[in-house]
């Protein structure tokens, strides 16, 4: 490998790096996204904790996910690529873990009660933010860009 391919590739990097911390929504008290490997340790430990007994321990939802129960409320959905957290961007995914499905749709003008219980004074956003990064990490990169791209769209910019 030449040298003007490794700095190529350094230079690809070190975009990606600034283009996920930006695309990351947090405010001055929020602090960085979770990075270190210590951070992806508690949210996979908040996850099994908190998650886990509802959307799997493998992030594999509940069978039948797709289809209403008799309460019309549908089963826990998966969080892996075979679900579709990853079509949704972090603002709604925090509001839904805080508030629950009920009121974070809501807020967006829907009328849908999903039985997603909320997890405010339980769980704090940078928790809530640990619990996102591990789902976001099990995924396959071209979803991870997606996901990135609904977020930066939810906050306005591109």
């Amino acid at each position: 490998m030449g040298r003007a391919a490794v700095i190529a590739g350094l230079a690809s990097l070190a975009a990606l790096v600034a283009a996920g911390w930006l695309a990351w929504p947090r405010s001055a008290e929020d602090g960085p996204p979770p990075q270190t490997a210590a951070e992806m340790a508690e949210g996979r430990q908040l996850y099994a904790d908190y998650c886990a007994s509802c959307h799997g321990a493998d992030l594999e939802g509940q069978p039948d996910w797709q289809s209403p129960g008799p309460d019309g409320r549908l089963p826990a959905p998966p969080h892996d690529e075979t679900g579709h957290t990853w079509h949704h961007g972090d603002a709604l995914l925090i509001d839904y873990v805080r508030l629950g499905g009920r009121l974070a749709l809501a807020r967006r003008g829907a009328d849908f009660d999903s039985g997603m219980p909320g997890f405010e004074g339980q769980l704090d956003e940078r928790q809530i933010r640990a619990i996102l990064s591990y789902i976001k990490s099990t995924w396959p990169r071209r979803l991870q860009e997606v996901q990135a791209e609904r977020t930066l769209a939810e906050q306005g910019g591109n």
